[in-house]
């Protein structure tokens, strides 16, 4: 699995997967269940792998300087 997400989107992507969580403690009732979907950008976050952008041929990690 080769990284496709650099720096910022990471840092992004975490920030906005936790925000996603905490709804679900914070709101009662049953729409606080959507708050889960912050596990996706905190997991790609995380790995610094993103399955679609794979598919969509995205890469935002900088490039190695050639040797």
């Amino acid at each position: 699995m080769k990284s496709n997400v650099g720096s910022l989107d990471r840092i992004l992507r975490i920030v906005a997967g936790l925000i996603l969580l905490t709804f679900v403690a914070v709101y009662p009732g049953p729409e606080r269940w959507f708050g889960l979907i912050g596990l996706v950008p905190l997991a790609t976050g995380l790995f610094r792998f993103c399955p679609a952008y794979t598919l969509l041929g995205i890469n935002t990690c900088p490039l190695k300087p050639a040797e």
